[in-house]
């Protein structure tokens, strides 16, 4: 039972990606409780890598981490260039 944590976190993961990509380019007025929740979701994956170290779960963790980060700078750019929004 070596990879329980990864088979445990890759359908919540999975669908963290592909439900928070779809609100982020459809709901932008979301866009902030939307990346608290994305941040918590990588949270909960970064205490199941403390508890269970595994190199696959370290890689899912990266590329989750890297789309939360792209999408944090993304909205920041947007967030400049609009201030009167």
């Amino acid at each position: 039972m070596e990879q329980g944590m990864l088979t445990a976190l890759i359908g919540p993961l999975l669908f963290a990606v592909l439900g928070g990509l779809y609100a982020y380019i459809y709901r932008p007025e979301r866009r902030e409780s939307l990346m608290a929740t994305l941040v918590c979701f990588l949270l909960v994956g970064a205490y199941a890598y403390h508890k269970q170290p595994l190199e696959d779960l370290f890689l899912m963790l990266l590329a989750f981490a890297l789309m939360v980060c792209g999408m944090f700078v993304h909205s920041l750019q947007r967030a400049a260039v609009q201030p009167g929004s």
